[in-house]
């Protein structure tokens, strides 16, 4: 990151302890669901990314981007301890390689129960090591890596921020991946993979919608998100194209800018075939709407509804196929919900990362530890989608 990156590596990847509520952000939906949080555990470190397998297998993912000083990216749960993962791949803090995770951002496991690591390739404030943002994938059958997936420098640029990842595996010979690119500094935008050939592109590439929106300032804890510490000091902290999420069938892919109340979907039809311009995929994409607050990470059901997180009222919301949302949780101690997973016995993770408590954010590091991965019972179950193919 440039200046503006190291907002991002920095900032976007920020805690801060809890500044005084001297405003109120603006009310979130309300709803009936209201549910409790449960601990799922504590961490010495912060875990940005969480994912979890067919069988109840955790993972958690430590960003380097936020966090240089992180022992390890990729973790196993085990007895509520995390266990790098997996063997094959080095995490020691090091020189960059093929065989190496630099800054794992997120986990995802899909149909075949497999699960894919994005490494964002960037480490603390510099810009992305050349060769090294990938996906790559685990049989957890083996644990054993069985695909690596390199972005060009066109695809992941020296200002990307690879963040986010979700698959369809009906589209393409083995299936298709579709990432968020939250790049505070460059161009934000979608990224699509086809999983057989590995060929990557850019979609969306700077579009409004994967843009934050034009002069928007979070209110977190009542407080602006404005950087006090770093060459964006004084500036708001904003970043693009972050949580993301498909449909029930398929069809349409929802994302949201980190910097936005508005939530958007594109046609997957359309993203994926390489007969159709920009200008053509572009014409797909529909406002959803301005839901009254922020989110980071997304998650869809079975069901079609769709979670979010709502990092400035320390919540999460979900939204129904009509687009009713509501409130599933709101509770002070979930200090920005970033990330969520959810488990095939409905019950949703959700990583809190309290990036606006960070040193940039405050001007001193005011987080809390240890961090919490907290839990949620829901009646949901996982895509099984007619997208996640067996």
């Amino acid at each position: 990151m440039t200046p503006a990156l190291r907002s991002l590596a920095a900032a976007i990847l920020l805690g801060a302890a809890a500044p005084a509520l001297a405003q109120e952000a603006p009310a979130g939906p309300q709803g009936s669901a209201a549910q409790s949080l449960e601990v799922a555990g504590h961490f010495d470190n912060m875990p940005v990314g969480v994912a979890v397998s067919k069988d109840g297998r955790l993972f958690l993912a430590f960003s380097r981007a936020i966090d240089e000083k992180e022992p390890l990216s990729l973790a196993e749960v085990k007895d509520g301890k995390p266990v790098p993962f997996p063997q094959g791949l080095k995490q020691e803090n090091g020189a960059p390689g093929k065989d190496r995770l630099l800054s794992v951002q997120a986990v995802a496991v899909d149909g075949k129960n497999r699960l894919w690591i994005v490494d964002c390739g960037k480490v603390g404030a510099n810009p992305v090591v050349p060769g090294t943002a990938k996906l790559v994938a685990v049989d957890l059958a083996t644990n054993k890596v069985v695909k690596t997936v390199t972005f060009p420098a066109k695809v992941a640029g020296a200002t990307s921020f690879v963040n986010d990842v979700r698959f369809d595996l009906t589209k393409g010979k083995e299936g298709t991946a579709f990432l968020t690119d939250a790049s505070p500094e460059g161009p934000s935008g979608l990224i699509v993979v086809d999983l057989a050939s590995g060929k990557s592109v850019r979609r969306l590439d700077d579009h409004p919608s994967t843009k934050a929106t034009p002069g928007f300032v979070a209110q977190v804890e009542g407080q602006p998100l404005i950087q006090k510490k770093g060459p964006q000091a004084g500036k708001p902290f904003t970043a693009g194209a972050d949580g993301i999420a498909l449909d029930a069938d398929g069809q349409h892919l929802f994302y949201s800018p980190l910097s936005s109340h508005h939530l958007y979907r594109v046609s997957t039809v359309a993203l994926v075939d390489a007969k159709k311009s920009d200008k053509e995929v572009a014409a797909t994409v529909e406002d959803l709407g301005d839901r009254g607050f922020a989110s980071d990470g997304l998650i869809g059901d079975g069901a079609g509804r769709l979670y979010l997180t709502d990092y400035e009222h320390n919540a999460i919301v979900r939204r129904d196929k009509d687009g009713k949302m509501e409130t599933v949780v709101k509770d002070a101690k979930l200090l920005w919900p970033d990330t969520l997973a959810l488990a095939q016995d409905g019950t949703l993770y959700i990583t809190a990362t309290q990036i606006h408590r960070g040193e940039r954010m405050q001007g001193t590091d005011k987080r809390e530890r240890p961090f919490t991965l907290w839990k949620l019972s829901t009646d949901s179950h996982p895509m099984t989608l007619k997208s996640l193919k067996k």
